[in-house]
């Protein structure tokens, strides 16, 4: 195929949709894209990828900066059971889909449910496309305060969700990375960026693990 002109190529969309086709609609969405992409010497190719779309999501991690911990989850996770990982339980930051909430709403939601933390000060410090070679998803990173007295209920999810709450020092939870425990990509970014930017090289403190039972209101 030869060439396009300079001009036509610096005003002309490199991606041309020419075909769209649903394969499945029983959970999310899966569709077959056929389409046309200019590559870097300006000719045209044609191919069809599929992509998966499940919508846009959220993920938080609330961190106490004084006692240096933080609060992550643990739950069973087919997809990865079906890959390798024998439990099926994965470590992980509290996430969910947007569905019809703006981040911040979605985040605060999925957090009182997952972990029973009632937090309204939740900070956006990222977000990034997750799987982008397959999946659509957008996901929204945040962090937030907490104290324990803000866990208002024992939380675990909803529904058919078996949702176990954890607390760990930021050095126990990077030690669980190094050794493969914590596998989870959203959640070695926002513990990577907690350890970068908000609790820094001080000496570490005693770990604790919470069980699913709230707090003390009238703990500090």
């Amino acid at each position: 195929m030869a060439t396009l002109p300079e001009a036509l190529v610096a005003t002309q969309s490199p991606v041309e949709v020419l075909k769209t086709e649903v394969l499945s609609a029983n959970w999310y969405v899966l569709r077959k894209i056929t389409f046309r992409l200019r590559k870097r010497d300006g000719t045209w190719e044609t191919q069809s990828r599929e992509a998966y779309d499940r919508g846009n999501g959220a993920t938080i991690l609330p961190y106490d900066p004084i006692r240096r911990t933080v609060i992550v989850t643990r739950q069973f996770r087919l997809p990865t059971f079906v890959n390798g990982n024998d439990s099926g339980m994965l470590i992980e930051t509290c996430a969910g889909l947007l569905d019809h909430e703006n981040p911040w709403q979605c985040i605060a939601r999925e957090l009182r449910e997952e972990t029973g933390f009632e937090l309204h000060n939740a900070r956006k410090v990222m977000e990034a496309y997750m799987s982008p070679g397959s999946v659509t998803e957008i996901l929204h990173f945040f962090v937030a305060e907490y104290t324990p007295a803000q866990r208002a209920s024992a939380g675990g999810g909803v529904e058919e969700e078996d949702i176990e709450v954890l607390e760990l020092t930021i050095e126990e939870a990077q030690a669980k990375v190094a050794s493969g425990e914590i596998r989870d990509g959203k959640t070695i970014m926002l513990l990577q960026y907690a350890a970068l930017n908000i609790f820094g090289a001080r000496p570490p403190l005693n770990a604790r693990s919470v069980s699913n039972e709230p707090c003390p209101r009238n703990r500090a």
